[in-house]
């Protein structure tokens, strides 16, 4: 339940008894009563015993020596206070980033913990695979979300709302539904609506007719936002109505502004408004404690139901207990090559199966439509395929016995598509063959779920590296970023083809501009201030990030 307003008005409130030495104290600091006969009777100082001044003295010692020593920890560690997103007064401080991981795990709800990562076994390791396997350097940020005044006081209202309801529709992969359910409850929160728990529509695609219960842990996205805003599993029958108006047309970067003006109304009026198509419609750009409520949906509150989430950690452990790993999402489904307009690499008959699957079906081709195939693979378009992820991974320092998961789809041409990866590093998992039979037997033809146990080993993984742009890679950067900066490195396609085509360059040249070309790429802190086409949800710095020494943040709800 929420707390007051009384009772956030100060965030050093603690609803917890006196201490037994505020008692004690008290013995000696407490004027006599009033109503004394001997108070009455006597104007003279009050003399205490011996045993009474040296108890006094201990204590007055006892109290300079904790003042002391807070205040030269206050100055001498380095700690970040960090929120507890389903409390309104909870926090705890921390000066270690595995430390705060741990702490995440016991204080605030998150999404998910990695396995903390490994780096590289010293043995006969070369220079180059030890920098492969190296951490960034996370420069003391840490997960902070605080939220103002202004906000909790709305929240306050909004979390009791029951008039005024929203119903989402969301679409798409699992990474692209994620997005949508973040808006859905930044919507909600501008609205002043109580929120449905969001409706997933069949994937076209892949047919997937999971609901949202069958992916997330629906009590636990209530139980996170409860101080946000009020998440209903259905609506009330005073708002069931048997025609609907579902809102569609809704253009592209829209803010806050926007959606009042445009629903509040109808909304007021109606009591319901259904919402579907809101992909990447609500702007980047939104006032600091709606960026914060986006990092606390997609960090703390989507957290998967737990089947899901225990299998993808079992298989994480699995790969994590041999040493450190890669996690890859390799992009090499037919619907990608269908959509990119891109060739597979992989002979004239592949090519041609996607040539016609694209000319019979062009609403999927997205984007560039007047570029040719050599234009749209050197303006970075273009998935890499297996041969240029392996020749990239070379490159940058991967060893060749490196133990590397491959997350994503089946690939378009089977294990012939992966062959040229499979030479090069022999040690290649995916989750069909890493869980144990029956495993994932409940998850077939549930692409949602085979997403999520995808993301839950990628997480953990050492280092990640995607093959193409996308929700996927846009999460694991943010979710990376969130949980400790874990080493995430994003491919520089545009300048790493045209040298991988050219004969003329060397393998050590090549390897040489690769590790210049990423090394401010791999996962350090980066910050989306001034940039407007930045996610916050895969640049959480600053908005959803505090640098200690710089920012110490006492985070509300």
């Amino acid at each position: 339940m929420a707390k007051t307003l009384r009772t956030i008005k100060n965030p050093f409130f603690t609803p917890h008894p006196p201490s037994h030495f505020l008692h004690f104290s008290l013995l000696f600091f407490s004027p006599p009563k009033r109503t004394s006969p001997r108070y009455l009777n006597h104007h003279h100082q009050t003399r205490c015993t011996p045993q009474q001044i040296f108890l006094l003295l201990v204590s007055l010692s006892l109290v300079f020596s904790g003042i002391s020593f807070l205040a030269s920890s206050l100055t001498t560690s380095s700690t970040c206070i960090v929120s507890s997103p389903s409390s309104p007064l909870g926090f705890f401080v921390s000066d270690n980033p595995r430390h705060l991981l741990t702490s995440l795990a016991v204080s605030v709800p998150s999404t998910l913990l990695p396995l903390p990562a490994r780096g590289g076994r010293s043995g006969n390791m070369t220079e180059e695979e030890r920098e492969f396997w190296k951490q960034p350097n996370g420069e003391g940020y840490k997960p902070c979300l605080g939220f103002s005044l202004s906000y909790r006081k709305k929240a306050a209202r909004v979390s009791k709302e029951k008039k005024r309801f929203l119903v989402v529709v969301v679409s798409g992969g699992l990474n692209q539904q994620r997005n949508q359910i973040v808006d859905a409850v930044v919507i909600a929160t501008i609205l002043e609506a109580a929120l449905v728990v969001p409706v997933l529509q069949v994937n076209r695609v892949w047919g997937d007719e999971s609901e949202f219960s069958d992916v997330f842990d629906v009590e636990h996205f209530k139980k996170t936002l409860r101080s946000d805003v009020r998440v209903v599993s259905s609506l009330p029958s005073t708002h069931l109505m048997s025609r609907q108006t579902i809102e569609n047309q809704i253009p592209w970067d829209v803010s806050p502004v926007w959606i009042r003006a445009k629903f509040f109304k109808q909304l007021n009026e109606e009591g319901l408004l259904v919402l579907k198509g809101l992909d990447s419609r609500l702007a980047k750009n939104l006032p600091p404690d709606l960026q914060k409520l986006r990092c606390k949906v997609a960090f703390h509150a989507l957290r998967f139901r737990a089947p899901i989430e225990n299998l993808g950690n079992k298989l994480a452990r699995r790969m994590w207990i041999e040493g450190p790993y890669i996690a890859l999402h390799l992009r090499l489904e037919k619907d990608v090559w269908v959509r990119t307009g891109c060739l597979t690499g992989l002979g004239s008959e592949f090519d041609r199966i996607i040539a016609e699957t694209r000319m019979s079906q062009p609403r999927y081709l997205t984007g560039r439509l007047n570029l040719t195939y050599t234009e749209r693979r050197l303006a970075g378009l273009c998935p890499l395929n297996a041969y240029e992820i392996a020749r990239l991974l070379k490159a940058l320092g991967a060893p060749s016995n490196a133990s590397i998961y491959v997350a994503g789809g089946e690939p378009f041409g089977g294990s012939r598509a992966m062959e040229p990866l499979a030479k090069e590093f022999a040690n290649l998992v995916t989750k069909e063959t890493l869980a144990h039979k029956g495993e994932l037997l409940p998850y077939a033809n549930r692409s949602s779920a085979l997403a999520a146990i995808d993301y839950i080993v990628s997480l953990s993984s050492d280092v990640f590296l995607p093959s193409h742009g996308g929700n996927m890679a846009k999460a694991m950067q943010g979710n990376r970023a969130y949980v400790g900066h874990m080493k995430f490195i994003m491919p520089n396609k545009r300048a790493m083809l045209p040298l991988m085509e050219n004969p003329s360059v060397s393998e050590s040249e090549l390897s040489r501009v690769a590790r210049k070309l990423h090394g401010k790429s791999q996962g350090h802190p980066e910050s989306r201030r001034g940039r407007r086409d930045r996610d916050v949800l895969a640049y959480p710095v600053p908005e959803c990030m505090c640098r200690h020494g710089k920012h110490r943040s006492i985070g509300f709800f």
